[in-house]
Parts: structure tokens; C-alpha cells; sequence
């Protein structure tokens, strides 16, 4: 009955404090318009012949409509104007943003068998690389991220077109593509990415975004090859989530970070009701802020997903409540990391892997 009171506390005081429109003063990190959002999601449905789809498990999944009133569209908005219209809500919202100057928009490759098959049953989410790219080509403000399942025969010939495209990285959820980062066969399509000077970001640790998947495939221990043969990787979320082999994926992760030069891991998500107190652990964590990049992984910085409320052990009441009147989802999500105490380098660390041209 306590815990319920609380709960309800927090619910009504969250949505008190979202009802305001505040500027961000104090919680401005002081990099002016300067940070670039390593790790921003989109979706479609096929509109406007885009070529993405989602599958039935998706579609049929509570996840769903929640999915498409975070990313601020409607099925009769994507019916009407295309999946494109994402883009240009997503470029003019970031426009708005304080802090925030640019964001890589990632593509979604498909679940591919390892005969070369693209498993449209099993791919949750599809997002073609020809269509970022041509899309984030029409904004200042959007970058390419693209995505290759290095399943595919063709996937070095895929390598290659991205990065003339100019793709900054490469994308991929092992546990929802069937991808296991440790397959020697792999190399091949590593070597190349460590030439073209291309880094992987890689989701790792527990996915409870989808209907499905093989956690098993996202075990951090998995990337130690693709960062033997040279490639920068960049572990999404710090493996924050689930265990592997019976120990926590965020242990096993931080002796391979202080090992690999070439390891790297983004802060996205970390906020996430999910992921209670993991920031301010990896924050305190001996050589890991050197480590880190700035990602948010949009659209999943909803209420009640995310709240500052959720963070006083770590932040202080009247930050949290400063946070919570914020517009931007943008600003609001610097704000809460810069109220947890992330170092100005981590904001600007992005732009300067990237290697942005």
C-alpha cells in the first residue's frame, strides 16, 4: 500500500512538472549548440515507399502505439505525407533544441539467415540504408547511421556503398538481427570496417525494446573480436541490463573498456526507469568517462519510461524538478545527465569519433 503512494506521488508530481515550459540556466552543460546525438531511432510502415516495415509480432505488440506517440507522428500522418515526414519533424525539433546540433539518424538492416535470407517474419524492424541516407541528405541537422547484417553475402559491397554515402557508423541489435559479433566469418566484413575508419555501434545487455529477442548474442565478452581486428566499437548502453554466462553484463563489460583503446560506450538511455542507478555508477567507475559519447536513443525518453523524479539519490530535488519543466526532449535529456555530474568532454566526444568530415 506504501509503495503504491509513492508511486502515485511521483506519477502526479512528474506530470505537474512536465506541464511547465523551463529554460535549462543552470543545467546548461556550456557547450553552446555544439553536441551531436551519437544514437537516434526512426521507423515506418512502407509509406510513401520507403521501404521499411515492421513485422506482425511488432505491430500486434503493446509497444507499438506507444512507439509512434513518441516519435510525435500518427499512422494517419505516415498514410498521408510518408514515413518521410519523421525526418522533418525530427530536424525541426532538433532546430529548437539549446544544445544539441546535429543527430545520427540509424537504419534498422533486417533479420538475415545465414543462407543470405532476409527473414521478413523474424525482422522486427526494417529500415533501408538508402533511405536514411537520402532523407538525413536533405537536413543540416541529420546525420547517416547506417546498418549492414554482415549475414548478407553482399555485405562488403554494402560497407563500401555506405561510407561513399557517408555513413559516420555502423548499426546493429545483435539480438533481434541474428548476429553474433564473435562469428569468425565475420573478419572479413571487420577488416574493412577498420580500413574505411568506420565505427560500430552495438547494442549490448539486455533488449526489452522489442517483442523478442536473443539476449544471449548481446554478451559485451562477443565484441572482442570485431575490436581485435582494429574496429572502433562503441557499446550502447555500457551492457547496463541482464547477465551473461552468470555475471552482469555492465561487470563484464568495464575490464574490456579499460583494455581495448578502441572500446568506447554512449550514455543513451542510461536515465531509463529500467536502468536505475547505472550512470551514476559508470560515472564513478575508474577510466570509463573517457571512455563515453553522447547518445540518447530517441524516441525512448517518455514519461513514465523516463523522469528526473526517478534520479534524487543522484541529483538534487530542485534540479529534478527544473529538468522536468523543459520542453526539448533534447535539452531535457542534457539537463538530467548534466544535473548527474557528465563532464563537458562526453557532450563533444561524439563529433570527434565520428569523424565526421
Amino acid at each position: 500500500m506504501k509503495k503504491n503512494f509513492v508511486i502515485t506521488l511521483v506519477i502526479i508530481f512528474t506530470s505537474f512538472m512536465f506541464m511547465r515550459d523551463n529554460p535549462m540556466g543552470a543545467l546548461n552543460p556550456g557547450v553552446g549548440k555544439s553536441i551531436v546525438d551519437a544514437h537516434v531511432h526512426v521507423a515506418g510502415l512502407g509509406y510513401g515507399d520507403s521501404g521499411c516495415f515492421i513485422n506482425e509480432d511488432m505491430r500486434n505488440n503493446i509497444r507499438f502505439p506507444f512507439y509512434l506517440w513518441a516519435m510525435g507522428v500518427t499512422e494517419e500522418e505516415l498514410i498521408k505525407h510518408g514515413d518521410q515526414i519523421l525526418f522533418k519533424k525530427l530536424s525541426d525539433r532538433i532546430a529548437q533544441s539549446e544544445t544539441i546540433k546535429q543527430s545520427v539518424i540509424l537504419s534498422m538492416d533486417a533479420y538475415i539467415d545465414h543462407d543470405d535470407q532476409l527473414n521478413r517474419k523474424e525482422t522486427q524492424l526494417f529500415v533501408p540504408n538508402d533511405y536514411v541516407a537520402a532523407q538525413t541528405a536533405l537536413y543540416d541537422n541529420l546525420l547517416f547511421g547506417a546498418s549492414i547484417n554482415p549475414n548478407r553475402k553482399d555485405a562488403l559491397q554494402r560497407l563500401q556503398k555506405v561510407k561513399q554515402q557517408g555513413a559516420l557508423l555502423i548499426k546493429w541489435i545483435p539480438s533481434i538481427m541474428n548476429i553474433d559479433p564473435s562469428n569468425p566469418d565475420y573478419i572479413p566484413f571487420y577488416k574493412m570496417m577498420a580500413k574505411l575508419n568506420i565505427p560500430l555501434l552495438t547494442h549490448t545487455g539486455m533488449e526489452k525494446s522489442f517483442a523478442n529477442a536473443r539476449d544471449e548474442l548481446a554478451d559485451p565478452i562477443h565484441l572482442k573480436l570485431p575490436l581485435e581486428h582494429g574496429v572502433t566499437v562503441i557499446a550502447a548502453h555500457i551492457a547496463t541490463t541482464g547477465e551473461s554466462m552468470g555475471e552482469d553484463n555492465f561487470t563484464r563489460i568495464l575490464p574490456m573498456i579499460r583494455h581495448y583503446p578502441n572500446l568506447y560506450v554512449d550514455v543513451s538511455s542510461l536515465t531509463q526507469i529500467n536502468k536505475l542507478n547505472y550512470l551514476g555508477r559508470a560515472l564513478q567507475e575508474e577510466g570509463v568517462t573517457k571512455k563515453m559519447i553522447y547518445g540518447t536513443d530517441w524516441p525512448l525518453q517518455f514519461f513514465p519510461l523516463v523522469s528526473p523524479c526517478y534520479h534524487i539519490n543522484h541529483i538534487r530535488i530542485k534540479d529534478a524538478y527544473a529538468i522536468g519543466g523543459i520542453k526539448n526532449q533534447w535539452d531535457r535529456d542534457v539537463a538530467l545527465k548534466t544535473a548527474f555530474g557528465v563532464p563537458k568532454a562526453i557532450f563533444l566526444r561524439t563529433e570527434l569519433l565520428l569523424n565526421k568530415p
